[in-house]
């Protein structure tokens, strides 16, 4: 599977527990939906996923990505320090250029 080349280094950021090398992959006021939560702006991205990857160790393993026009779905294979692990989940994006401006975490 190829992916674009902002989304493979959202996972690589990701998967080196770098988050504010995450953060940067999004627009300085993108969205974010996680767990019935909401995360507002780079800075509260980068304390999210720093928390996150604290808590649960998580690492990406790409299952399949689809595009259309700035919208993006990338499904997953989510593994680390949690229930269940490792569990299938889907991230749906907008996609603002090459930045990311809105993600919402489903399963």
């Amino acid at each position: 599977m190829k992916l674009p080349e902002n989304i493979q280094g959202f996972i690589k950021a990701q998967n080196n527990q770098d988050s504010t090398a995450f953060a940067n992959y999004f627009t300085e006021h993108a969205t974010v939906s996680d767990e019935g939560s909401s995360y507002s702006g780079r800075e509260e991205i980068e304390g999210w996923i720093e928390e996150a990857t604290e808590k649960y160790n998580m690492q990406l393993t790409p299952i399949d990505f689809s595009q259309t026009g700035s919208k993006g779905k990338l499904t997953l294979e989510v593994s680390g320090t949690f229930p269940g692990s490792p569990l299938v989940m889907n991230y749906h994006l907008e996609l603002d250029g090459s930045s990311i401006s809105s993600l919402k975490i489903t399963d």
